[in-house]
């Protein structure tokens, strides 16, 4: 039998049921993820049954979401599950280490694997031919006590891409047509795997956008096929043996199908207040705009912040505009100042915040009321950017970025060619050179104890 990678994902780790659409089945849990805001209660029913030591192959605790230190309650927090990584065995990321999906995929993300996260966002795992799912925190911590994950067998949903993109439209523009085509339920009780020749075109971290946000579209997961990409992304991380491929069979089926023409997208963009109110950019082009937003566990990759540094460069943030650059992880901040990069948003009027998900979730960086926020994560339900009164808009760093220097949504590909000679356009386009930049390896967690 012909299988899909979702199809062999599951079936390695399928420990009862059979893998029929809406039967209930069982599945082996390699690797989890916490974070701080949902952790504390994870530790607290570790401690409840009585674990002494967690059974999966890796579990990982972050702290990426309370990071604000305003009164004794978020620090007092940290140190708690500290202690309780200590006890339990679990690895810890201290603030300031980044967004667990980003850190997680470059640390510990291994192909072939399960992974299930306290964070509904753990899909992105997806992004390396994993099988990542978000939970409970009781679902989490029952994983980590060696427990299945039990949950109905879901639809496979096959996305083939095709072609290649367009200039200025990135993985973001991908992900916004699928939510435009399919709203925020298409994709409830199914998998989402992607695969064509368009993968081609897509590194590691533009699958991480896609997988990441599959949340968005109440996907129970996204996967994408162990290749080459995944390869070279692993190699850079110094984890190349960690790597397995991982493909479909020729003649692989789905339960559902769509295709997706790369090199007909164009720039879109999600207005308020949901992720599947998508827009093409040029349909809500001239609003003025109050902030533009770079970063979020939706677009944490060294490019997403490179292409907006050189469109930056030797240029102003518009005087009406608040640029709020959140670098993704230390590596990721670590690479922009090595690289010349940060220096080209310092100098530019940029405001940089410590790693993090920080204004994602509310949790500072909030605009103005009634003002237009452009940014670059995956989710804009009212209030959720910490005003009441929000008009949060969902777009790729590109189109935040021409933004935040015009003051207004333009139309990106025009302001782009009038604006930027043949010379700078070139420089623009090899910014994936930027990614297989040899990083430095800064592994400031805490491991386990003996």
């Amino acid at each position: 039998m012909r299988h899909n990678v979702a199809q062999k994902l599951l079936s390695t780790h399928l420990l009862d049921g059979q893998l029929l659409p809406g039967s209930e089945i069982a599945l082996k849990i390699d690797q989890t993820l916490a974070q701080d805001a949902t952790g504390t209660m994870v530790m607290l029913e570790l401690e409840a049954m009585g674990v002494k030591r967690v059974k999966t192959e890796l579990s990982a605790q972050y702290i990426d979401h309370n990071l604000l230190q305003t009164d004794f309650k978020n620090p007092d927090d940290h140190l708690f599950l500290r202690s309780a990584c200590n006890k339990f065995g679990v690895w810890y990321s201290p603030p300031g280490n980044g967004i667990s999906h980003p850190v997680h995929m470059e640390k510990f993300g291994v192909p072939g694997k399960t992974l299930l996260g306290s964070d509904s966002h753990s899909c992105a795992a997806g992004s390396l031919g994993m099988l990542g799912m978000g939970a409970g925190g009781l679902e989490v911590a029952m994983a980590m006590a060696g427990e299945p994950f039990y949950l109905k067998m879901p639809k496979i949903w096959g996305i083939q891409l095709t072609g290649v993109l367009p200039n200025w439209v990135s993985a973001k523009d991908i992900i916004l047509e699928m939510l435009r085509r399919h709203g925020v339920s298409g994709g409830v009780g199914k998998i989402i795997e992607y695969y064509g020749p368009g993968l081609a075109g897509l590194t590691a971290m533009d699958r991480h956008v896609l997988a990441n946000m599959g949340a968005e579209l109440g996907a129970t997961s996204t996967v994408f096929p162990s290749d080459q990409a995944v390869k070279r992304f692993l190699k850079t991380q110094g984890r190349a043996s960690a790597w397995t491929e991982i493909i479909a069979d020729e003649g692989a089926t789905y339960d559902e199908e769509d295709s997706i023409n790369l090199s007909e997208l164009e720039s879109l963009i999600a207005c308020p207040s949901s992720p599947g109110n998508v827009v093409p950019v040029k349909e809500v082009a001239g609003r003025e705009i109050y902030q533009a937003y770079i970063g979020s566990s939706a677009n944490p990759a060294l490019r997403d912040f490179a292409i907006v540094s050189l469109m930056m460069e030797g240029r102003l943030v518009h005087d009406q505009v608040s640029l709020d650059i959140n670098p993704s992880s230390r590596q990721v901040l670590e690479n922009l100042i090595e690289l010349g990069l940060l220096e080209k948003l310092i100098h530019s009027g940029a405001r940089l915040h410590q790693t993090g998900c920080n204004g994602c979730i509310g949790m500072g960086q909030a605009p103005a009321t009634g003002k237009i926020s452009l940014r670059t994560v995956p989710r804009n339900f009212p209030g959720r950017s910490g005003t009441k009164e929000d008009q949060v808009y969902l777009c790729s760093p590109e189109t935040a970025c021409a933004s935040a220097l015009t003051g207004v949504i333009p139309i990106l590909e025009a302001w782009i060619w009038t604006t930027h000679d043949l010379k700078n356009q070139k420089l623009f386009f090899s910014i994936p050179a930027c990614v297989r930049h040899p990083v430095k390896l800064l592994l400031l967690m805490i491991p386990i104890s003996s």
